[in-house]
């Protein structure tokens, strides 16, 4: 083969798309020496986004100190692109990986993810907010307290309401959000449609993950409700009505609330600015790939978006994964021709993880050995 790209999403828990490009471009220059390796690390808009833009794109990274989801500082940064396009990675600040192994829902923030984005705000001429990973459940209060918006208990005083809290808040003063941010067009990339409350939303279908037990959840869905109820009786906006309101732990509805948000897919985003169309041009191959395809591979990540990029393009490509759920037929849909496991010795997970970087090499050595093996097609 004369050129392959690679555009893998990280396989997470073991490695980052750029280890996965790396040790990928290692087998392919084992086997086609003279091949034109584009490696192009992907990211759906969740944790990693950041790391993957930085290494695709033309940028510098803005360090800062911010609160994490805890409200303990932290150190976390954000990209500006050369195009004026500055990206904030929530997880920087609110994700599951900041909170030490201390997790409890009903009681982390969003705030230092406002703070990112108010020190964006004075550098760009265009904000990506990626949701993903959060730790959260404070539907996004955190995030515009330190934007500038109070929130008032039933006595008038100033608070900043965390999941536990939300019903207490009495009022809405949105008069201090921060003009220059208020200013900017903000793409929020998500890719998650769960609305803000209720059976499919924020508390019910993802407080489990970030520590919450059933009476927990069914608390902050009863909040989260009330909430709800405030913010359409103060602010005249149905959170319950919004798609993907109850991203990142309900952030996304929060960010609806900014005058020029838009939500956008965050994989699609991430191919735009990293500008896969042109540096797939000429490919014989694309190879994609993240640590576990299901279903929710058919729901705007990573693979999916880059497996129907390609099939546009007119390039096959295929997919590794440490598993695959299914049968391989179910992904073919999505514009792959093949999808391998590389959990070649069928190991438990945990095993797996442990062999991940040698089995991800014997799996694409076996694959490409075949290629190569059949020579050209008439």
């Amino acid at each position: 083969m004369r050129k392959i790209v690679l555009a893998p999403d990280s396989f997470k828990g073991t490695m980052s798309s750029l280890t996965v490009c790396s040790l990928m471009a290692g087998v392919i220059r084992e086997i086609w020496p003279q091949c034109t390796v584009e490696s192009i690390p992907m990211a759906d808009g969740g944790e990693g986004t950041l790391e993957a833009l930085a290494s695709a794109c033309r940028c510098r990274s803005v360090q800062l100190r911010a609160r994490g989801p805890w409200t303990e500082d932290v150190d976390a940064s954000f990209l500006l692109l050369d195009d004026g396009t500055a990206v904030v990675e929530s997880a920087q600040c609110c994700g599951l990986s900041k909170t030490g192994g201390r997790l409890d829902p009903s009681r982390t923030t969003t705030y230092g993810v406002g703070q990112l984005a108010l020190a964006a705000s004075r550098e760009a001429d265009r904000i990506c907010i990626t949701l993903g990973g959060s730790a959260t459940n404070d539907a996004g209060c955190g995030f515009l307290a330190a934007c500038g918006v109070r929130f008032l208990d039933s006595s008038g005083r100033s608070f900043i309401p965390t999941g536990e809290s939300l019903d207490r808040v009495a009022d809405i003063d949105m008069s201090g959000l921060d003009g220059k941010l208020a200013g900017l067009p903000v793409d929020v990339l998500c890719d998650v449609r769960s609305p803000f409350c209720g059976p499919q939303g924020a508390a019910q279908v993802y407080a489990r993950q970030k520590g919450a037990d059933d009476d927990m959840v069914r608390s902050l869905d009863e909040k989260m409700e009330s909430f709800a109820t405030l913010v359409e009786e103060k602010l005249d906006v149905r959170l319950r009505d919004l798609p993907s309101g109850g991203a990142a732990g309900g952030l996304g509805g929060a960010l609806y609330l900014l005058p020029r948000a838009v939500f956008r897919s965050g994989i699609e985003t991430v191919l735009k600015l990293t500008d896969f169309d042109r540096r797939a041009e000429g490919a014989d191959l694309v190879i994609t790939g993240e640590g576990r395809l299901d279903s929710q591979s058919f729901c705007g990540k990573a693979v999916g978006g880059v497996a129907a990029r390609a099939s546009a393009l007119g390039i096959p490509s295929i997919a590794l994964a440490g598993s695959v759920e299914g049968r391989p037929e179910d992904y073919y849909a999505l514009g792959l021709c093949a999808v391998f496991s590389t959990n070649i010795h069928a190991l438990p997970a945990p095993e797996a993880m442990a062999w991940c970087r040698d089995d991800l090499c014997s799996c694409l050595t076996a694959v490409l050995r075949t290629v190569a093996a059949l020579g050209p097609q008439d």
